[in-house]
């Protein structure tokens, strides 16, 4: 399906002010819809990051951006969409934002602002986040399910309550089960639950039958390299886990007849309230199969993925994911970019700022690792350390990550001793593995406090912060 699609990311932006350069974001991601059932040639939110003025002002994945400042999104204005929603001079932006629980509504937004020569903590978990992968890294991966819509010119705002076919009870068990489940998500977008006079019904299907048509393929030999032996692998995010499951479907481009087993999961949501008995939206998944499944592990695991393309579609066919996942302790210091040891700001309320340290003060060490480098240095060092112990990495784990690096590997729980004592040789300059102080595999003792030693003009500081560990995990439709 081609798609006239503008994907624009509001997580920062240079503006040059007579006092400094300072970067602002909102903290939100947003594309300029194509489906004519939800927010056409309008900014519709994709992702809301945690942690960001966007979260803080209550604006959700789904929400369309009707007006910025009382001004209406039209056509003349989406070829400056960027600049819009950027005026200049302000701080606090007004947006008419669109959803289905709460129609329109008005909400202010006020910029993030930070100096583009700071670092911050998120920011180097993400640059340091090989240290943690198994808590800070990025995946893609892809569902084969077909969504359809009516093609019909009918706003999916209209419909605000639901209810399933036959009713939600008197059902067999694996239905109510996978009603529950699309229950939830439903409600998460903003739609109620109304048996008496809904405005759509959600009617389900499903099977898992051997393939009437298989043909066994000869016996191949067993492939003697470890990527030969991965090939094919299909790997998707278990929401109900919180981890990447490695689950036994066939890949792609598998032709029907090799396999011994089709499952097919769907379900369809018909109009009750404008045209009753047209079908508005379907979503169906079709998985190819050498081994017996569980229906209800794969609903579980595919529900809410199937859910995310309403109501906002963006792919009839294929549905890739990126799933981000960042979990690192926040202090609340901001680093000087161009000279990495100094405090270039410290966030107004955080741990750092309670515990006193202030804006220009010198780092000479944290948890006893010196700081006396370059931001280079510690790349180079950075570096080097994951080829030195690369040994140390615990290969059934290895993955491809977003950016395409194919050896992403936890570290192995048996060495974890050693991992440690390599975390605490000075050599190695690892002094923002403190991003990960939480980690088994860098700390042992479970105690999350950091020491910070440092200098403010000749005079010579210690601070013990216990950091707040900030988790954040966003899957969006890529």
């Amino acid at each position: 399906m081609k798609r006239i699609l503008f994907i624009i990311t509001i997580l920062c932006w240079s503006v040059t002010t007579k006092a400094q350069d300072v970067s602002c974001r909102y903290g939100f991601s947003y594309e300029i819809s194509n489906d004519a059932h939800w927010g056409k040639d309008k900014p519709v939110i994709t992702s809301v990051y945690p942690n960001s003025p966007a979260e803080k002002a209550g604006i959700k994945p789904y929400d369309i951006i009707e007006e910025v400042e009382g001004v209406p999104i039209t056509e003349n204005v989406l070829d400056d969409i960027y600049l819009f929603l950027n005026p200049e001079g302000k701080e606090i932006v007004e947006l008419t934002i669109k959803n289905i629980s709460e129609g329109s509504r008005k909400i202010k937004i006020k910029k993030e602002c930070k100096s583009i020569y700071s670092l911050s903590e998120e920011q180097l978990a993400t640059a340091f986040g090989m240290y943690a992968v198994e808590y800070t890294h990025e995946r893609l991966f892809s569902c084969p399910f077909i969504t359809t819509q009516t093609k019909d010119p009918v706003d999916f705002a209209v419909f605000k309550s639901f209810d399933f076919f036959g009713g939600s009870q008197n059902q067999p068990e694996l239905a109510k089960k996978i009603n529950d489940l699309i229950k939830k998500e439903l409600m998460n977008r903003g739609l109620k639950q109304d048996p008496v006079n809904p405005d759509l019904l959600v009617q389900i299907y499903y099977s898992f039958n051997k393939n009437p048509n298989y043909k066994p393929k000869a016996a191949s030999k067993k492939a003697t390299n470890d990527k030969e032996e991965e090939y094919g692998v299909v790997y998707r995010y278990d929401v109900t886990r919180d981890r990447m499951a490695k689950l036994p479907f066939l890949p792609p481009g598998t032709i029907e007849t090799e396999a011994e087993y089709i499952l097919k999961l769907g379900f369809r949501l018909e109009d009750r309230k404008q045209e009753k008995g047209r079908i508005i939206w379907e979503c169906e998944a079709n998985e190819l199969l050498n081994e017996s499944y569980s229906l209800e592990d794969f609903a579980f695991i595919h529900i809410p993925l199937m859910s995310m393309q309403y109501p906002y579609m963006k792919y009839g066919r294929n549905v890739q994911y990126r799933l981000s996942k960042k979990k690192y302790n926040y202090t609340g210091i901001n680093y000087n970019i161009e000279k990495i040891s100094e405090v270039a700001s410290v966030d107004p309320y955080s741990p750092a700022a309670k515990a006193g340290i202030k804006p220009f003060d010198q780092i000479d060490a944290i948890e006893n690792k010196r700081m006396d480098q370059t931001s280079q240095q510690f790349t180079s060092a950075y570096r080097q350390f994951l080829v030195n112990t690369l040994k140390l990495r615990n290969e059934d784990t290895r993955f491809v990550d977003a950016n395409g690096f194919p050896d992403c590997m936890y570290w192995d729980e048996f060495k974890y001793p050693q991992v440690v004592k390599a975390f605490n040789n000075k050599k190695n300059l690892t002094a923002f593995s403190y991003l990960f102080q939480y980690a088994p595999f860098i700390n042992p003792s479970g105690n999350n406090t950091c020491s910070f030693k440092l200098k403010r003009n000749k005079e010579k500081l210690e601070f013990i912060i216990r950091p707040e560990i900030r988790s954040e995990i966003t899957v969006v439709v890529e």
